[in-house]
């Protein structure tokens, strides 16, 4: 089945297949717009950040002049490498100050699917006699993709179930982990439902145990408080797009005393640990970011959050049929992950862009064929509501202004779908 397409009258048309039940294409968009609140054409609502964030102008005005001026390589013996270098450290410094660690624990890598790769890889090359990885159902595909292409190559993949709000059964955990364990990989939090995994918990599970274990905390990083000094973590991935820094930087937090292979072979950067000239720019990009995280981290966790839960309340009390998917009270504080039961995501995503709202869908249309979320469908989401859920993620640069309109239009968009939808009852 495949997801509805917009025509050029700006009607969206429900071809779904030669089995397709719908009415046919969706009358044009005047009448649902002339119902709504007038909106700057221009302006966008973005409502996606746990997909990527906007670079805040501290950040950039930080980088510029690493891409003009200051463009020495930090490997030079020259005073003008040199000054480069001071400043990569700065910015090793307050990317530690975020997680709570020493700065030679901190390794800069282009992303964080490189550094989900660098520390499950990394820890199998020094322990080639264990072949089991111990994993999640609900990873990030930087994760769960990695471990399946591992598997294809001789390697054991243990994934670990989550209940109906998306917690992880801390016992299955237990169960799973035995001496052919190399390394035991959990999210920190969810990307698409925003449910928090008690980490420091599992941590202290797996190290007493004897294994190695790795969080990515992609999501984490920026928006919840990170103490890595007082974990047991050995572990820990996060990247700079999602906490307002530039693509295309990230990191890998490697505790002192945990040994890892090179991901990257090359030159003698990162002390050894990931060669190849340092993305210099990015780098102090990223370091600004995390300063700035820290400084806005409260407003993150009150203001962020209270946006969250008015939209949420506000979506809730005017569209029947949906539901919360997640742990309510384990939640990053700026996401939300709604299912509206009997439509899908992709008409809903392709009608709030109509109206300059960016948002994201729990359903993915792969090789011509629509799926529910695997997160979503580890969780037991039923069929009717997965394929109708819709992700929205704020950071500090969404109003409640924003919030409000988002909250307009959402009923009228999902009452016009259920109208036309074979699913609902009449």
């Amino acid at each position: 089945m495949s997801s509805p397409k917009t025509t050029r009258s700006g009607s969206v048309s429900g071809s779904c297949g030669p089995d397709c039940t719908c009415r046919g294409p969706i009358p044009a968009l005047d009448d649902l717009r002339s119902a709504m609140p007038k909106q700057d054409p221009k302006s966008v609502i973005y409502m996606d950040n746990n997909a990527t964030t906007r670079v805040d102008e501290q950040v950039v005005a930080e980088m510029l002049p690493y891409l003009t001026e200051q463009y020495g390589n930090p490997s030079s013996m020259h005073t003008f490498g040199g000054q480069v270098a001071h400043k990569i450290a700065e910015a090793r410094q307050r990317v530690a100050d975020l997680l709570g660690c020493l700065p030679e624990e901190i390794l800069f890598t282009s992303c964080g699917t490189e550094s989900d790769n660098t520390a499950i890889k990394g820890t199998l090359a020094v322990l080639p006699n264990k072949r089991k990885i111990v994993t999640t159902r609900v990873e990030h595909p930087a994760v769960l993709t990695t471990c399946r292409d591992l598997e294809r190559h001789g390697y054991s993949i243990s994934e670990i179930g989550v209940d109906r709000q998306g917690n992880l059964n801390l016992d299955e955990l237990g169960f799973r982990i035995d001496d052919n364990t190399a390394i035991v990989s959990v999210m920190y939090a969810n990307n698409e439902t925003g449910v928090i995994f008690p980490i420091d918990e599992i941590a202290s599970i797996v190290h007493s145990r004897g294994v190695v274990f790795h969080t990515d905390a992609v999501q984490a990083a920026g928006k919840i408080p990170l103490n890595l000094r007082n974990s047991a973590i050995d572990m820990l991935s996060l990247s700079g797009h999602k906490l307002h820094a530039p693509k295309g930087i990230g990191v890998l937090y490697v505790r002192k005393g945990t040994r890892i292979a090179p991901f990257l072979h090359g030159g003698h950067q990162e002390s050894g640990r990931r060669g190849g000239t340092e993305n210099v720019p990015g780098i102090i990009a990223l370091g600004k970011a995390c300063e700035l995280a820290l400084k806005y981290r409260v407003e993150e966790n009150t203001r962020v959050k209270s946006l969250r839960d008015r939209l949420e309340a506000k979506l809730l009390a005017s569209c029947p049929d949906c539901m919360i998917n997640g742990n309510p009270e384990h939640r990053l504080p700026n996401t939300l992950n709604i299912s509206f039961e009997y439509i899908e995501g992709e008409a809903i995503l392709l009608l709030l862009n109509q109206f300059g709202i960016c948002a994201s869908s729990g359903s993915a249309c792969t090789s011509g064929a629509l799926e529910p979320s695997h997160v979503l469908r580890a969780m037991g989401v039923p069929f009717t509501a997965a394929h109708g859920s819709i992700r929205f993620s704020l950071s500090r640069f969404n109003t409640e202004a924003e919030v409000d309109f988002v909250a307009e239009v959402m009923p009228k968009i999902v009452n016009r779908l259920r109208e036309l939808s074979p699913f609902v009852k009449r």
